[in-house]
This record gives structure tokens, sequence and C-alpha cells, in this order.
């Protein structure tokens, strides 16, 4: 077996496709399985993007042709996949087409989704315990998110769990233009037999673990085609030089973001400024990722902040997410800082209401957004950043994301390099992990004007540069590869 040209040892192959088999018995799986799909009705609330959900079909026999839309294969394996989707989704809609949204998660009674739900588990609890024990994620889990990832020969692995999450597509038409935000659902497209199939890269460290041969890759930034295209330490030993990509395999298209935060950059930016020179409260907004594992991080924020939010001159929104085992915690510690605040708890029309009135009022204290629903947890950041002043986030895919970021502690040593990039192009800060460095530089940017006017600055001349259209780049790639 090889990748990329990149002979696999026959070691690593043999073992992988034992654990694979293992994972098939377990589950039930057998290689005749294939999952039927319709198109399912789109969601009433909210009404995200022009969305089509793709669904269990039983009793259908032939794969489904898409017309006129792609297909976006994602992952709800932490909050990056989705959002890098939704982003997707968005730029297709703003070209007219129709995004249809394969979550292989949507069918739950095949052996695909109980094995990437189990999966999903252990890392969700990986990504919890790493913020929780610093020994664990200094010996274990920044081992785990990055060198396990990294050598070419891991992808046997991936290739053998393919065979089997390869049901889900074979449900497709062959031609059908295929979007895939998480490795997984690119390498079991292409499992499946599918022929235009675009891989979408996420973060800014070159693995392995992303690859997928017979798609096209697409990355975000310049020193990750390098790191791609090249193969970069991807080998046993570091030192290893591998064989490279083939020229066309691989594209840059620059950060994926959606079409309503590029399209209105200048506008927000514009706001941001307004607030700044007239002295009105700045915002805040804290968004806890995926695993939900940022929350004592963002309590100490609060706490530092409490004298400002009591005379109104900081506003801080937190969105939860769909972490609503998380909200138990955050309530406590609010009421013991005698903080009051403003729940909007699965309320999408009242939320949009509030979003409105952040466009047009001054508004100061604390607010809180819950969802249950995954699509409104993750989308709710996207309206919110629009309105924010600063994001307070690990470095994850909103490393991509224009608005000015202050970065806290990384959840696995993958996110590291989102957050070098963003520095280095100047629209958010270093990765900061010690928490009085965090203060620091939060002052900085609510006391004074210069740090947050710099970002702001940048953010727009990254606009004018393109840096945020790897979205309709990617979509226009796919679309081009129709034959």
């Amino acid at each position: 077996m090889q990748v990329f040209g990149n002979k696999l040892s026959q070691r690593a192959v043999r073992s992988a496709r034992r654990k694979a088999a293992r994972m098939a018995r377990r589950y039930g799986y057998t290689s005749d399985d294939r999952v039927n799909i319709m198109e399912g009705q789109p969601k009433a609330q909210p009404p995200l993007l022009g969305i089509h959900p793709l669904v269990p079909a039983p009793g259908v026999t032939e794969p489904l042709k898409i017309d006129k839309g792609i297909v976006l294969g994602t992952i709800r394996m932490g909050f990056g996949h989705y959002r890098m989707a939704l982003a997707l989704a968005s730029a297709a809609h703003s070209r007219g087409l129709i995004p249809y949204w394969l979550d292989f998660l949507s069918f739950p009674e095949s052996p695909v989704s109980k094995i990437i739900d189990y999966l999903d588990g252990l890392y969700r609890f990986g990504s919890r315990l790493s913020q929780r024990w610093p020994l664990f994620n200094n010996l274990v889990w920044e081992r785990l998110t990055s060198e396990f990832g990294r050598p070419i020969t891991g992808t046997a692995r991936y290739l053998a769990l393919a065979e089997i999450l390869a049901q889900v597509p074979k449900g497709l038409s062959p031609d059908t233009p295929y979007v895939a935000t998480h490795p997984w659902t690119a390498q079991a497209a292409v499992a499946a037999g599918l022929t235009n199939v675009v891989n979408i890269v996420p973060d800014n460290m070159p693995l392995a673990f992303h690859l997928a041969e017979g798609a096209v890759h697409t990355v975000q930034t310049a020193s990750g085609f390098l790191g791609y295209r090249t193969l970069r330490e991807m080998g046993i030993t570091r030192n290893e030089v591998m064989k490279p990509m083939s020229q066309g395999n691989i594209v840059y298209t620059g950060h994926y973001v959606d079409h309503e935060l590029v399209a209105n950059l200048e506008g927000d930016c514009a706001r941001r400024l307004d607030r700044i020179h007239s002295g009105a409260p700045r915002r805040v907004l804290m968004t806890i990722g995926g695993a939900g594992a940022q929350l004592s991080k963002f309590t100490a924020i609060i706490r530092h902040l409490r004298r400002r939010i009591l005379d109104r001159s900081v506003t801080v929104l937190v969105n939860l997410g769909d972490h609503y085992s998380r909200w138990a915690e955050l309530k406590q510690n609010l009421t013991r800082m005698r903080l009051p605040f403003q729940l909007w708890d699965d309320d999408w029309a009242g939320f949009q209401d509030f979003v409105a009135r952040l466009q047009s009022e001054t508004l100061g204290g604390i607010f809180v957004i819950l969802h249950r629903d995954t699509f409104p947890a993750v989308y709710s950041t996207n309206l919110l950043m629009r309105e924010s002043d600063v994001l307070i986030t690990k470095p994850s895919e909103l490393s991509f994301y224009p608005v000015p970021k202050l970065f806290i502690q990384r959840v696995g040593k993958h996110e590291a390099m989102g957050a070098i990039h963003s520095s280095e192009i100047g629209d958010g800060s270093l990765e900061t992990s010690r928490m009085p460095h965090v203060l620091q530089i939060l002052d900085v940017l609510l006391d004074d004007t210069d740090l947050l006017s710099l970002y702001i600055d940048r953010l727009l001349g990254n606009k004018k540069a393109g840096v945020y259209d790897g979205a309709y780049r990617a979509i226009d790639l796919v679309l081009s590869r129709r034959q």
C-alpha cells in the first residue's frame, strides 16, 4: 500500500486492518452495507444558509443524484469541522447553490454513526482532561494531537477505517460534487468511489492524518501548502524525505470564512472603530469549543473583569454552544461573584432580536447563549463575532476568522500554528497559556486604543488581499472539477 508514492509498512497495514475488523465486528458492519440517502426537509428554525440535510432513506435503492448543489461531508467532532462546513455552506448559498449537509452522525442505526460517536467520546474526554490535568496534557494529549497523526504510516489506520465509513457516501452518485470538512469523510468518499472530492484541511499543522489520496486538498496558509505539498516531516523520522504530492493535488485557498462575515467586514470594523472613539463599552466574546474544555479560564477572565462589568464599561458575551452540562458550573460561578446575567436558552428568535439590539444599542452586562441543536450552537458565534470587539478563544478554526482575537491555551498541539499564523498576519495575539499574561493583553485591548486599532486595520488589509476568501475558492474548485 502506498500514499502519494510513499510505501506503508506491511506491519502497519496488517495492524490497521485487524483493528478495523475488530471495530466492524463490534458494531455489526459487513462489507455489503450501504446507507441509503435522500434529501430531507430544511430546518425551519433556524433556517440557516439554505442548508438541506441528507437523511436515511429506507427502501431507496438508487444512489442519490445531486444536480444544483454540493454535498458537505462533515462530523461534529469538536466544533471546528462543523464551522468549516457552515462557512462552505454560506459560500455555496451566496453562489446560488444548494448546500446538502451530510453529517455522518445522522444515521444512528448504522455502524458508521456508532463508531464515530465512540471515537468522538474519547476525543471529548481527552480534551477536557487535558485542561484539568497539566501533566496529562504535556505528556499525553499534546503528543496524541500532533505526533500520533503526523507519520504517513499512520494513514493505514484511517484508510482501513474509511472502508467501513464508505457505506455512507456509497449512497451518493459517483459524480457528486463533494466537499469534506473532516478527513474521515474525505477518505470515506474516495473509498466509496466518488470522483469529485475536495478535502478541506483544517488548522495549520501538516499531519498525515488529513491526507485523502484521490481528493484535491485545500489549505488556508502558504506554510500549510508547503508542508502538505512536500509531506514535510511525515516520515517515520523527521529527517526522512518523502515523495511529495504531485502538482494539482493541493491548492492554497485562504481562510474558510462565511460569506456574511467577509461581505460585511468593512461595516463591522467601522462599528468597532466607532465604539473605540466614542468610549462605548468594549465587547468581549468568549466562545467555548466543541469539547467544552475552557470554562475555568473563562471564569477567571470574568472575575478579572468584574468591576468593568458592574460599571458597564465592558460587555461580556459567552456562547456555551450546546454544552448544557457546563452551564450549571458557570451559573454557580457568576452567582458567587454576584454578577447578574441574561440567558438565551435555545431561543433562536430571541437571540436574533438580541443581536439586532447589539447592532444599534449600547448594552452592558453579561449575556449567555445556549442552543441544543449544533447548527445554531456553532453559527451563533458567527453572529456574535460581527458585534464584538475582541474574541477570546483557544487557537482552533476560529484562528482564521476575521475578528480581533486573544488566544488562550490550546486544546491539543495541532492547534498551535493557527495562533502563530494569526499573530503574523496581524489579526490576533500569540497563544497565551498563562492567565496573568492573558489578563495583561486583555487590559491593553480594553483600556487602550492602539492594539485593537492595529488588529482592525490588519483585518481590512487582509480582506483586500483575499486572505479570507478560502470558502469561495473551495466551492469554485469543486464546481470546476465537474465532468
